[in-house]
Parts: structure tokens; sequence; C-alpha cells
């Protein structure tokens, strides 16, 4: 696959990971033409200030849930990488229609956009929050997953193909806890919802490198999970502020004490790699099944959960992992 032919479109493309995307490709693969799609015209402005401006580079004000707005974008797009979301679980909850209008409505919008102008690859972004949810974000997630996977049933003699990436928090994105305990460090007191509760844990930098890599070995009707490492909040706490008391103030609403990537039920059509697991659909058979031969299936009641991870992160990974968020938080707080 040849990236400096390419046309990619990114719906989302001013947040944490659009912002980190972006600046990886451009700087390993230089594609003929990125296309930065979102709503908001301030964090376009600042995204151009702050040194996205190359020529390759197209800035498309619109939302996922206009979809004359993506096919007029996606004219001549050859990859969509689907970012775009509502994602704090408290608005979701509070503004339940807009989650719907933009998580699931948005997505089959991009997906109906990209069938429509010959896209060739879509790749949406999920989370551990779609598998067995229990609020509102993780139940559009899911949704929004399975219209993904499905819709390539749509393509017929089409090229387009469209799968996805579900992995976990993303250590220092906007809404992580670590900004939030940066932010509460002065104070001598972090505040944790509960002290069992586990996570699994990605960085931006491996986020984008997994999606990339996705991407070019993408079949559709794919879910890609990788492996990754799990810490519990209190350690991640601790190594934000070894001096803080840790107050343990009560599991919110919508909250669970541990996340999962792969439930028992989708073990079952799920293929084991080094690195990742591929989760393959269960109820369709012509599209999906081309990982089926590459690894090995998983053994009868597997489960992939953050609190029974054989990875669990050390004292000295999170302090690395925290270290380039803090210098970036710092930098914030002064500048």
């Amino acid at each position: 696959m040849n990236w400096s032919d390419m046309t990619v479109m990114v719906t989302g493309g001013t947040g944490s990971f659009g912002k980190k995307f972006i600046n990886t490709i451009q700087a390993r693969h230089q594609p003929e033409k990125v296309i930065i799609f979102s709503r908001d015209e301030l964090k376009q402005h600042e995204m151009r200030m702050a040194g996205f401006n190359q020529p390759n580079l197209r800035y498309f004000i619109g939302d996922v849930r206009d979809e004359d707005r993506l096919r007029r974008a996606m004219q001549g797009v050859d990859i969509v990488v689907h970012a775009a979301a509502l994602k704090q679980v408290p608005a979701c909850e509070y503004n339940p229609k807009e989650a719907i209008k933009t998580n699931i409505l948005g997505t089959s919008n991009v997906v109906d956009a990209a069938l429509d102008t010959g896209v060739k690859k879509v790749l949406a972004l999920s989370t551990d929050k779609a598998v067995n949810p229990v609020n509102l974000y993780g139940a559009t997630k899911l949704a929004a997953e399975k219209l993904a996977v499905q819709s390539n049933a749509y393509a017929g003699g089409r090229e387009t193909r469209i799968s996805c990436v579900r992995y976990g928090n993303v250590v220092g994105s906007r809404g992580s806890v670590v900004p939030m305990f940066l932010g509460q460090r002065a104070s001598g007191r972090l505040t944790v919802t509960d002290d069992r509760m586990t996570r699994f844990w990605i960085t931006l930098d491996q986020g984008v490198n997994f999606v990339i890599r996705c991407i070019e070995q993408m079949h559709g009707g794919e879910v890609f999970v990788p492996k990754i490492p799990s810490t519990t909040i209190v350690d991640l706490a601790r190594a934000v502020a070894p001096q803080a008391e840790i107050e343990i103030i009560g599991i919110r609403p919508g909250e669970k004490l541990h996340e999962v990537l792969i439930s028992e039920d989708e073990a079952r059509s799920t293929v084991e790699l080094a690195d990742m697991y591929v989760v393959q659909p269960a109820t369709a058979s012509w599209f999906g099944y081309e990982w089926e031969d590459q690894g090995s299936k998983l053994e009868d009641g597997f489960r992939y959960a953050s609190n029974t991870n054989d990875h669990w992160l050390t004292p000295e990974e999170i302090a690395d992992i925290i270290a380039p968020i803090e210098e970036e938080y710092l930098k914030g707080m002064l500048g």
C-alpha cells in the first residue's frame, strides 16, 4: 500500500487522535492529500497555527450528522479514518439524543457517503466501553461497530471495505483521568471513584500506529483489538502524585469497575495473533474471514478483561508514560 498516492480523510480530525494521526502519516508517508473534517472552525484555526499548514492539508468544516457534506468531502478520497464522536460519558448520559445523532447516525452517514463515493477503506475507532455497555456512550459505540461491520454487505461490487479498531483508555487524551490528576495534585488530594477499579491503557502513539497498521492490513468486516496492558486507577494516581492523599468518592453512574475488550461470546469468532486479536463477524460468511488461518482460535470461555489481563504496567512504566503528558500539561499551565 502506497500512502503517498492516497487521499486520506479524518473525521474529528482536530481531536487528540486526529492531530497525532495526521502528524504521524505526514512525517512517515506524506499522502497526496489529507482532509481534516470537523465542525469547529476555531479548532481548525488553532491547528493551522500549531503548524498543520502543509500544502497537502485541507480543512473541511462539516458535521458527521450531515451526510451531504460528508459526501462532498469524500469526493476522490481513498481512506477514511472515522474518529468523530461524542465520548464524554456524563455528557452522553445528559444529552442522549445528541450522542445517538453523532455516534450512531453519524457513523451511518460516514458509511453511506463512503459507499456512494467509492472510498476504498473506512476504519472506525471504537472503545472497550462498547463491550457489554452499561452507559449510553458504550451503547452508541456498540451500535456504531455493528453498523460499520455489517455495512460491508452493502458494498456489492464496490471496492469499499469497512472495519473497526477497539482499544482502551488513551493516556493523556481529552477526558483522560491523567490530566485531571495533574490538576488535583497541587491540592494534595486526588479523587478516585473506587480503589478496586482497573483499566486498559494505550498511549496516543501506540493507538495511532495500531490504526495505521490496521488500515494497511484490513480486509473489511474485522474488529481489531490490540494486546495492551492494564493498571489500577490507584496505581496511576500514586504515579502522578506519590505524596498525595487518595480520596475514594464512590463509583459514578454508568461506570464499570473493570473494562472488557473481548467478551466470552465474541471470543468464539476471534483469532489471536502475536500482538492483537481479530474479531471476525459472527453472522455473515462473505467477508471478514481472511484471518481464519493466520492465528489461533481462543479457548472456550476466554474473556479479555482489564482485571484478568496478564500484562500489567509497573510503577516505572506508568511514570515513563506520564512524563511527556506532565510536560505538556505544565507547558499549558505556564504558557
